[in-house]
């Protein structure tokens, strides 16, 4: 291992890429940066590039690529472009840890690439467990690439289970927040503007993630997500509304016992403790004051309104292709309701319909879950006519 841990953050202009690079700053001595990717936002890649000094940045866009080469040409960064090249970057020995970033599906390839290369993976993309878990997971096992969680359920979870090798989950207990129409009923939501719909109460967000989180299939994610990064059974996998978001989730024991993790709702928390794991690193972030927070309230989500988290949990249980399905007819929809081409509760329509038509198939190979991607991703697009 070299003197400081060399990241490779894949996605770095979002919101997960940009509060890591947050955490690296706090923490010169121990991080130091070496790969930079983002899709299309060339003007925040190269103002990173040049403070951070990676050896490599991809642009995904390729039409991006010209302007943001000559911008670096005067320094030794390498720039590349395309969804190649950052399979190709992925696969370096360049770097120690890579912080898989990338939003959705697309996130998926480059993630396999170092989890084949027996990479630490802080891994904040939930879409490629939810897509190809099965295949990843094995992969991670044969390869001895430890995957941390990033996610701040799943990051509680694994915080929890430090120590508890040896004992048995009974559960875990995802908590949500509820997102900002927590209460409301279809005939509120029949009317829902994307404007409104990003505004979350708790979390700052992507746009993507946000939306999610506002229809609950955010936490239907999760409950696939935890099944794979845990070796869960569908069964011991339970979601429950918790508005303040202090509590980020709990396991259950054997015994009865639960242990929860908590904090404020800061995504640099789980970042920085997946980028610094095993250690916990010192930082200045805002502390949790019960004074603030007299009530801590739980309730049962409401299945009957956010029909997304009952399709999630169908998907988990059925397994197979079927989450592949439900990610792919989603992050159509809600791409189309970024665009207001579509009405909120209509994301749940395609994806009830795209899940209702898409050929099931019970063990897939990757080559397949690619192509229930695709088949998926057409069918919900044609449905709407884009």
């Amino acid at each position: 291992m070299h003197a400081k841990k060399r990241l490779a953050v894949f996605g770095s202009t979002g919101s997960i890429g940009t509060q890591a690079l947050d955490v690296v700053r706090s923490h010169p001595g121990i991080f130091e940066v070496a790969i930079l990717t983002a899709q299309t936002n060339d003007e925040l890649l190269l103002q990173q590039a040049l403070e951070f000094k990676p050896a490599l940045v991809v642009i995904g866009d390729e039409s991006k690529y010209a302007k943001l080469k000559s911008a670096l040409a005067s320094t030794t960064i390498t720039v590349a472009s395309g969804e190649a090249a950052l399979e190709d970057a992925a696969a370096l020995d360049s770097y120690d840890v890579m912080l898989a970033a990338i939003v959705g599906f697309a996130g998926l390839k480059p993630t396999l690439k170092a989890v084949e290369n027996g990479k630490m993976i802080a891994l904040a993309n939930k879409e490629t467990l939810v897509v190809a878990g099965d295949v990843v997971m094995q992969k991670a096992f044969e390869n001895k690439s430890p995957i941390l969680p990033v996610d701040s359920e799943h990051s509680a979870i694994f915080q929890c289970l430090v120590g508890e090798a040896r004992n048995p989950i009974e559960k875990i207990i995802l908590t949500a927040s509820g997102g900002p129409f927590l209460g409301k009923k279809p005939n509120f939501l029949v009317n829902v503007k994307r404007d409104h719909a990003l505004q979350h109460p708790n979390w700052t967000m992507g746009a993507k993630i946000t939306i999610d989180s506002a229809t609950l299939m955010n936490k239907g994610l999760e409950m696939i997500e935890a099944k794979w990064l845990f070796n869960l059974q569908p069964s011991q996998v339970e979601v429950v509304i918790h508005p303040q978001s202090i509590v980020h989730s709990l396991v259950q024991f054997a015994d009865g016992s639960i242990k929860a993790q908590m904090g404020l709702p800061d995504m640099k928390l789980p970042i920085q403790y997946a980028l610094g794991f095993p250690n916990r690193l010192k930082n200045d972030f805002p502390r949790f004051n019960f004074r603030n927070y007299p009530n801590l309230t739980f309730e049962e989500p409401d299945y009957k309104t956010f029909r997304n988290l009952a399709l999630a949990t169908e998907a988990l249980e059925q397994g197979g292709n079927m989450p592949c399905i439900l990610n792919a007819a989603n992050e159509i929809a809600v791409w189309a309701f970024l665009k207001n081409r579509i009405g909120f509760l209509d994301i749940t329509a395609v994806v009830e319909k795209t899940m209702q038509k898409i050929n099931f198939i019970a063990k897939p190979t990757l080559e397949e879950y690619f192509d229930s991607d695709g088949e998926a991703r057409n069918f919900a697009a044609s449905m709407m006519k884009l």
